[in-house]
C-alpha cells in the first residue's frame, strides 16, 4: 500500500487529568496519540512535549512498524522524563514516512467517564 497521512502533526492541546476513578490500567485517565503507519517501511517517529511554563520535553522515540498502528500514551512516556498530570501542554509528532496521528483523551475522574477524540493537525515536512 502506498502511504497516506503527513511527516509533521500537531497536538495543540494536552493535559493528563490527576485523578482516576478507573481500577485498572486501561481505564486510568490518559491521553494518547493513535500512530497509523499504512506504509510499506517502518515510522521513526519522535514525539516533543511542549509546556506553557518550561522548556520542551523530549524527543520521546517511538516506532510504528509498517503496515500498523501503535497507541501511544503520554501517561508511559517515561525516557527522557514522564509527562507531569494536571499540566497543559502540547505535542509535535515528527515521523521520517507519512503517517496518520489521532489524538484520544481518557477522563475517568468521575464514575462515567469521557472520551474525546480529534484528529491532529498534519502538515508535510519537507
Amino acid at each position: 500500500m502506498d502511504p497516506i497521512g503527513k511527516r509533521r502533526w500537531a497536538i495543540p492541546e494536552g493535559w493528563i487529568p490527576e485523578e482516576s476513578t478507573a481500577p485498572t490500567p486501561a481505564l486510568v485517565s490518559h491521553e494518547t496519540a493513535c500512530i497509523l503507519n499504512a506504509g510499506d517501511e517502518n515510522a521513526h517517529v519522535e514525539i516533543t512535549v511542549f509546556f506553557a511554563g518550561r522548556e520542551p520535553a523530549g524527543p520521546y522515540e517511538v516506532t510504528v512498524p509498517a503496515r500498523r498502528t501503535e497507541h501511544v500514551r503520554f501517561d508511559q512516556l517515561d525516557d527522557p522524563e514522564t509527562i507531569p498530570r494536571g499540566t497543559d501542554y502540547a505535542s509535535v509528532i515528527e515521523a521520517d514516512v507519512p503517517v496518520v496521528v489521532q489524538h484520544t483523551r481518557l477522563d475517568s475522574r468521575q464514575s462515567e467517564n469521557a472520551l474525546l477524540s480529534a484528529t491532529a493537525y498534519g502538515e508535510s515536512a519537507e
